[in-house]
């Protein structure tokens, strides 16, 4: 990314808005021809790079935006839909080699639907997403063999079909481009084969039904993966060695310079500052105070925020270590025995497909845990205590389903490192553990919440698997600890994913119910920092989505919304978090050395982000919800509307990553709720509680999701 000077006199010497035709010679070699306005390219213009790269189309306040074609040095071409400096919309990219994709894109990435063209006579017409095949799609090979199903990061992966050119063909499941679980393998002379399918000849298993007395009766499965998909070969994509969003200049005009303070210098010329969207914010400046910097929003017209001016501060590690002394060391201590016993108890593989007594409320293991040991336990520091798992097959699963490594599990929860108790229980009266390595949630439970649980676990469980992006919480254990002796005391805890689990910075975090009554944090505002969860009357922005994550998102909250009406849940949050991709947090403690907090990190560059994008481990990691660029758009509150949920936008636009999910998912609409809601709705607006019977809570937050989350236009 090069920095561009491109003012002269010429510039200063017209009116401001005013479009005209020219011609600049860069510094670095780098030449602009085409309409200009404001010191920028605004409108149709020309860019030749000194490394032969091109652009050639519609440009906005400096940024490519619109229509246009960008050409590389290897003959490489993209022609289609830009914005912010991404391709993104429509657009039909060539490779080197002649390789031909048209379709959708997102931020740099096939997104969306889409036809690629192999130079080698191949042809893939599907779904994508993040760069590779993903979701419904029909491949063909030169040979006339072709696949119709479902793939999966690049794969065949889901129900699909395999016709080859001679007439053969096999209808089933696939795993990584190969049969995998129950399929039916079918000749062109009407004999088949039913069976499981696996490349393990162990887990091989299945029947040979010949059209006639004399078929093959010499064949095996095993040749469908040796023989009959040997040729059949998905063609990788050629990768995009240089972006178009990595080539963008950032243009500085010569009349405005860095002070040597580091603060940009006030100027009537030039603006201190451009949003992503690239329009001018005069309210937005950077401050740097003892080698720490943090963006600040000017917020003089905002009667409500809480917040006062947009800080960006580093993130301190929550929670308190629970070491030897804490009153809850001996608890945690029970946990991590607990936990190493059950997930490293043997077990047989088990299929996805469970049995419904796997999920009977009574289908659970009592495991006792002397202090000097036992056959099956190790001996032990703490007092004796009793272990219970609930439902274990099932959560075995579902750590399973969930990709989760019983031994990095294990680690996570019981390795060396003690768990961090955090600083206070939550409105239940619950009290929360996170793992050092920030992985895993312990919340303790009521006997209540433990039972709703195990009544939805069988609907759950079918929801996840069916869901793959749901954004309900994700359960890996349900277990209890009862000591012994004259307490008799009983701890029930459920161990769950934790949601900003991330190298990012968390900076700002809000738990959104869509209600009004008591959603206004209470904190002064000297002790808010990015720990702190707002609420909803505390929110002053609006998530802004690309088409395609935003077109996802309404789908699936409307999915995880179905699914708790029907199991009568409500008063539950979408708990949102918020990466600045603008801050850069130092460690104040140390300025001289540069050294950084461990969750802080600089300003990504547009070459670094591209780079995020790119990256496979990023890649699989970004999904709904997690890792998820997007942009942010401030909002204010009107004055005379104390109980506004939603504030008007103000065109201050900030690059974010987000991380959201919906939490507190086992509240179930019980004599108590029904309670609250009959005594709160004759002192306040019924309409403005969150205590309501579970369909109008889910109408309720899913209009009031759907108002702050948008689709970016």
């Amino acid at each position: 990314m090069s920095v561009a000077h491109a003012d002269d006199a010429d510039d200063y010497s017209r009116p401001t808005g005013d479009t005209y035709h020219a011609e600049k010679a860069l510094p670095s070699g780098d030449f602009y021809t085409g309409q200009w306005r404001d010191h920028l390219p605004h409108g149709h213009g020309k860019y030749l790079w000194t490394d032969g790269c091109m652009y050639v189309g519609e440009w906005h306040r400096g940024k490519t935006m619109g229509k246009g074609r960008f050409s590389w040095p290897s003959g490489a071409t993209y022609e289609g839909d830009f914005k912010n400096g991404y391709m993104d919309g429509k657009g039909t990219y060539i490779d080197s080699s002649g390789d031909l994709y048209r379709g959708s894109w997102v931020m740099n990435l096939r997104h969306g639907q889409g036809t690629k063209s192999y130079v080698n006579g191949d042809c893939y017409d599907g779904e994508w997403r993040r760069g590779l095949q993903d979701g419904h799609g029909r491949y063909q090979w030169k040979n006339e063999n072709h696949y119709i199903g479902q793939w999966k990061n690049g794969m065949m992966n889901g129900n699909g079909t395999m016709i080859w050119s001679n007439g053969n063909r096999y209808d089933g499941s696939w795993e990584d481009s190969a049969p995998k679980g129950n399929g039916t393998f079918r000749w062109s002379d009407g004999s088949f084969y039913v069976g499981v399918w696996s490349k393990d000849p162990k887990e091989q298993n299945g029947t040979y039904y010949p059209s006639t007395s004399t078929g093959n009766f010499d064949w095996q499965p095993q040749q469908v993966f040796y023989v009959d998909l040997s040729e059949c070969v998905v063609c990788t994509c050629q990768r995009i060695p240089v972006l178009p969003s990595q080539k963008m200049p950032v243009w500085y005009g010569s009349s405005s310079e860095q002070s040597s303070s580091g603060n940009r210098t006030k100027s009537s010329e030039r603006p201190r500052r451009r949003s992503v969207d690239g329009r001018v914010s005069n309210t937005e400046m950077e401050l740097r105070n003892n080698g720490s910097s943090y963006l600040q929003v000017d917020d003089t017209e905002s009667n409500r925020s809480p917040l006062g001016p947009l800080r960006i501060q580093p993130a301190k590690k929550q929670g308190q270590t629970i070491s030897k002394g804490h009153k809850n060391y001996d608890l945690m201590l029970n946990l991590q025995l607990g936990i190493r016993h059950s997930v490293g108890r043997p077990a047989p593989a088990t299929s996805l497909d469970l049995k419904a007594s796997a999920f009977d409320p009574k289908e659970k293991l009592w495991t006792k845990f002397p202090s000097e040991g036992s056959k099956y336990t190790p001996p032990h520091q703490s007092c004796e205590f009793k272990w219970k798992d609930y439902c274990p097959v099932v959560f075995r699963t579902l750590r399973k389903l969930f990709n989760v490594d019983a031994a990095d599990y294990m680690l996570s929860i019981c390795g060396n490192d003690a768990l961090r108790e955090l600083s206070s229980p939550g409105k239940s009266g619950s009290f929360f553990y996170l793992t050092n390595d920030d992985r895993y949630m312990i919340k303790t439970m009521k006997k209540a919440e433990t039972k709703v649980l195990i009544r939805m676990l069988p609907a759950y469980y079918n929801h996840v698997r069916a869901c793959e992006n749901t954004l309900v919480t994700k359960f890996f254990g349900l277990h209890c600890v009862k000591l012994t002796g004259t307490a008799q005391k009983k701890v029930r805890f459920v161990i769950m994913g934790n949601l900003f689990c991330t190298g990012h910075s968390i900076h700002r975090r809000f738990d959104l119910k869509g209600s009004s009554h008591g959603r206004l944090t209470t904190k002064p505002e000297s002790e808010i920092d990015p720990n702190t969860t707002l609420k909803d009357l505390d929110l002053n922005f609006l998530f802004r989505l690309q088409k395609n994550w935003f077109q996802e998102f309404c789908r699936q909250v409307d999915k995880d919304c179905e699914f708790l009406e029907q199991e009568r849940i409500m008063d539950y949050s979408l708990l949102v978090g918020l990466h600045f991709r603008e801050s850069s947090c130092n460690n104040s403690a140390t300025p001289t050395s540069g050294a950084r907090t461990p969750t802080g990190d600089n300003r990504p560059s547009r070459g670094e982000m591209d780079r995020f994008l790119l990256d496979a481990s990023k890649l699989a990691s970004m999904q709904l919800g997690i890792n998820m660029p997007a942009r942010v758009e401030r909002t204010v509150r009107r004055s005379d509307a104390e109980n506004q949920l939603v504030g008007e936008p103000t065109g201050e636009f900030y690059d974010v990553i987000l991380y959201f999910g919906v939490i507190d998912i086992l509240q179930d609409y019980d004599i108590s709720k029904k309670l609250e809601h009959a005594y709160k709705s004759m002192q306040y607006d019924p309409t403005s509680i969150s205590a309501v019977d579970p369909k109008q809570y889910s109408r309720r937050f899913r209009d009031f999701i759907f108002r702050i989350f948008v689709e970016d236009t």
